[in-house]
């Protein structure tokens, strides 16, 4: 009943600002670790606790299952289906974290699925397969494991699982590179971030790789959701990572690096390694990465109100490229201020910048086209967000800054400005020395005002994020 009122009030408020704006319509559905995939002419994301989603335009998400039940559609009878994985990781109850489907070169959708308990690492990940992308899935073996005992045998490796520096068997992704081949990025926390070739022709492991080679992490640093975006134009390969933890106070925050090879190495926009950043030190590894969204609310008077617009703890994303219209899409869950707990899906439309790093646009995807601005139009009164690079449960609040007609920055900071087609370029003075950030400036709707406004979305050298709403 709630939901349909939510329908309800939605369409209401698009009738009535009909006449002046168009309205995009926007239902978010709950999935949590969101992959998302297009079969025909529909998108969808399959997440955590086997909840699967659909929808036409990104916009509208209707749930396809949200049930981890024996008499679920996805994947039928599922405690016996995935007994052995089950079993294998001593889970209290059947459960699936964080799948992946991917449509192979026989048409059929493998589910790349892991099965673990929170906070363990003897974990699981397993292959099943469909003719249908809906289901039903049936099992086909697991073709990973972690958390290997000493009486059970040796990792594939060779030697004795090391949480240290093997890697825990879940979140994976399952993607081909721009020359066909098929490979897996998987792992979370413990030993770190690891990719591993597939057999494209089956979808499993090639042999004696062990468990394939690392890109990231190690030494049980927070990190986890790997997703492997490659950009035909930058001829790079991005990897985008959750650091921080999941929940409201985790700090869960997306970060980004990229490669010329799709097993790396993938280096941030400061030239670091991401190989290299290990340990549970958050303030060390908050150095590693281009972090493009953390927690925020554009409430500056109380950061923890649902009084606005923000979010809290987005991550573990996946992303899209649309080769038909060009663009990119960065999807994700998040949590929100003042809400504890609940989390739903989000879809943002995803840009490079001049330096070929990916910025998010700040407001979720409400159909718009990035196209030239008039200067005119750019001019005027910004809420700016910072968001950092620290890994923090602390929300960030904006400041007013004013984008002026001679191109200078005034308000709470002082600089200047120049924009160049989509493109923009803020250098923004900070003790004394200027910081740069460069990206890109467009129109969107905004869901506080109910109507388009201007926005920016901006990174820099050093891997911070900034966003611009003009008011």
């Amino acid at each position: 009943m709630k939901r349909l009122f939510l329908i309800f009030l939605i369409a209401l408020m698009s009738t009535a600002f009909s006449a002046t704006e168009e309205v995009p319509l926007q239902i978010w559905a709950s999935v949590h670790d969101p992959a998302i995939i297009k079969a025909e002419d529909l998108y969808y994301v399959f997440g955590s606790h086997l909840a699967v989603a659909k929808s036409k335009d990104l916009m509208v998400w209707q749930i396809v299952n949200s049930s981890l039940s024996d008499d679920n559609k996805i994947i039928p009878n599922i405690s016996k289906e995935l007994s052995e994985a089950f079993e294998w990781a001593e889970t209290p109850a059947p459960d699936v974290w964080a799948p992946c489907v991917i449509r192979l070169l026989d048409g059929k959708y493998y589910m790349y699925y892991c099965v673990s308990t929170f906070g363990s690492f003897r974990s699981a990940i397993g292959v099943a397969v469909s003719d249908n992308i809906e289901g039903p899935y049936r099992n086909l073996k697991i073709i990973l494991k972690s958390g290997i005992r000493f009486e059970e045998g040796l990792a594939p490796d060779g030697t004795q699982y090391n949480p240290q520096k093997h890697p825990n068997c879940i979140d994976p992704h399952v993607f081909y590179d721009k020359d066909g081949n098929l490979w897996m990025s998987y792992g979370s926390y413990f030993g770190g971030i690891y990719i591993i070739k597939l057999d494209p022709k089956t979808g499993f492991p090639l042999p004696n790789q062990g468990y394939g080679k690392k890109i990231a992490g190690g030494n049980h640093a927070p990190m986890e959701g790997s997703f492997i975006l490659y950009n035909p134009e930058t001829g790079y390969y991005y990897l985008f990572l959750s650091f921080g933890g999941l929940d409201s106070k985790g700090g869960y925050n997306i970060r980004v690096a990229r490669s010329k090879n799709p097993d790396g190495p993938y280096l941030d926009s400061q030239g670091k390694d991401m190989a290299e950043a290990v340990g549970r030190d958050k303030v060390k590894l908050a150095e590693y990465g281009v972090k493009l969204i953390g927690n925020f609310n554009l409430n500056r008077n109380n950061p923890r109100s649902i009084l606005t617009f923000g979010y809290v703890s987005p991550g573990h994303n996946s992303a899209y490229y649309e080769q038909e219209t060009g663009k990119y899409f960065i999807v994700f869950h998040t949590r929100f201020p003042g809400r504890g707990e609940f989390f739903t899906l989000r879809v943002h439309q995803m840009f490079f910048n001049s330096e070929g790093w990916p910025v998010i646009a700040p407001f979720p995807y409400g159909g718009e086209t990035i196209s030239k601005l008039d200067v005119n139009n750019v001019v005027g009164e910004y809420l700016f967000i910072d968001h950092g690079k620290d890994i923090t449960a602390d929300i960030k609040t904006p400041i007013n800054i004013f984008l002026n007609a001679d191109g200078s920055i005034s308000g709470e900071l002082a600089g200047k400005w120049e924009l160049k087609d989509k493109y923009i370029t803020l250098e923004i003075k900070v003790d004394n020395s200027f910081e740069t950030y460069k990206g890109v400036i467009l129109s969107q709707w905004d869901p506080m005002s109910l109507k388009k406004t201007v926005t920016f979305s901006c990174v820099s050298k050093n891997g911070v994020s900034v966003w611009g709403i003009k008011k």
